[in-house]
């Protein structure tokens, strides 16, 4: 018995000793642990946002916005302006004048809507966004808005009638709230992205160079990554004047717009450095008028692609040097290059609020992707990017699905929520100092 009693009064402190070592093992070896408590209040307002934003979208689809459809814009972009006077921002329509003339450019290109919301901080921070579409006045009819499932369809619902949804109901969210620790959030939603920002290119560049911050709300993608670079987009526009004259008779007294054409197009081959993430490739060209007539003009263009905005500089010097060597003496010729896109480059501010991105979404357990190196086309996050020393992060929007489609433009319905609470989050934290 009084064996038993000793052995009881010492196991039970060494059982309790060496589970409080296993405990402290446990805790040193740093296990997986569950993930951070979100934002209850910001998050249980984003689920309340959800089917009002699906409203939204309803509302922005069934207005026909094409690029060119200068009726549509206006009125879509004179409903943008009131949800966002709603919400209580100060607010313009603007109309470009300072307008970047390219190829297509037509001869007016669409409005711009600028918001501005006045805080009580320091923090300034920017949410861009486009109205436009591809798609030609009367298609709506064969892309209503529709909810099938887990998704939306809808005529440029995804590119970028949703981004627009997005940044309409964020800012409706931080109103709810009370939230206003920033100094200026400024929302700029223009109406010529997908033929180039030629009019609203201006516009982005010198108001993002004044910012701590840009958010641009294009769709997710797939993945739902967020995107810190892009390609840049170009174009080069080659035109040989020469002289005409009789192909038998008298091809002599002839200057072959063909002959020189050809001979600039093979000497301008070795400009493209696909290896740096230079590219450029001539891909339509024309010459002549009658196959017995000695070509008088010849035209080509080319794309253009780059990673880096030094690049494109390079590039057009150097192809307005290549034209100076020509192989008949007595054409004239000419190159032009334009800058469709200019490259997003990663750096070190934008990385920095991508990386508390993915904290952020950590909260609701959620992954989130960063892409570093450029993917795809050029958007509108490069021109906010050219001056300014904030960080610039693409891809803010919800993931979407079949742009520029006839009949599967589609956005997840399920994104919503996590999209509204990252990009709520993000300005709250920028704002009050968190994010550094």
């Amino acid at each position: 018995m009084s064996i038993h009693l000793f052995a009881s009064s010492f196991v039970r402190p060494l059982v309790a000793s060496l589970s409080l070592a296993f405990v402290a093992t446990l805790a040193q070896a740093q296990l997986p642990t569950a993930p951070l408590a979100p934002h209850a209040a910001v998050h249980a307002l984003a689920q309340q946002e959800q089917q009002p934003l699906l409203d939204t979208l309803r509302d922005l689809v069934h207005i026909e916005s094409g690029s060119k459809d200068l009726e549509g814009l206006a009125k879509i972009a004179a409903l943008i302006a009131s949800q966002l006077q709603q919400r209580g921002a100060a607010v313009e329509i603007l109309q470009p004048s300072d307008v970047y003339r390219l190829d297509d450019t037509p001869e007016k290109v669409g409005p711009v809507v600028h918001a501005t919301f006045q805080g009580q901080g320091t923090k300034k921070i920017m949410f861009i966004a486009h109205m436009d579409t591809v798609y030609l006045k009367g298609m709506l009819k064969d892309q209503p808005f529709r909810i099938d499932g887990d998704k939306a369809y809808g005529l440029g619902i995804g590119d970028d009638k949703q981004g627009v949804a997005t940044i309409i109901h964020t800012v409706g969210m931080l109103q709810k709230l009370g939230f206003k620790d920033y100094g200026t959030l400024t929302v700029l939603i223009n109406g010529d992205e997908e033929i180039s920002s030629p009019g609203s290119r201006s516009t982005i560049t010198r108001i993002a160079a004044e910012q701590d911050a840009v958010f641009s709300f294009e769709g997710g993608g797939a993945t739902g990554a967020l995107r810190l670079a892009t390609s840049g987009i170009g174009a080069a526009y080659l035109t040989v004047d020469g002289k005409a004259s009789h192909a038998g008779a008298s091809p002599e007294k002839g200057v072959n717009a063909l002959y020189e054409m050809s001979h600039q197009l093979l000497q301008m081959k070795e400009l493209s450095r696909p290896e740096q993430g230079l590219k450029l490739n001539w891909t339509v060209a024309s010459a002549g008028t009658n196959r017995n007539v000695v070509p008088a003009q010849a035209k080509a263009q080319a794309d253009a692609r780059a990673l880096k905005v030094s690049d494109f500089d390079a590039l057009e010097k150097e192809l307005q040097a290549k034209v100076q060597n020509k192989l008949l003496p007595e054409s004239r010729v000419q190159v032009k290059f334009e800058v469709r896109r200019p490259p997003l480059e990663a750096t070190e501010a934008s990385r920095r609020v991508a990386e508390h991105g993915k904290r952020i979404y950590q909260e609701i357990g959620l992954p989130l992707s960063v892409l570093s190196e450029a993917t795809g086309g050029g958007t509108d996050a490069a021109f906010a990017g050219l001056k300014t020393r904030g960080a610039v992060v693409e891809g803010m929007g919800l993931s979407s699905f079949g742009a520029h489609s006839n009949d599967a433009e589609y956005v997840l319905i399920d994104t919503i929520v996590p999209r509204l609470y990252l990009a709520t989050r993000m300005v709250m934290d920028l704002s009050s100092g968190k994010l550094k």
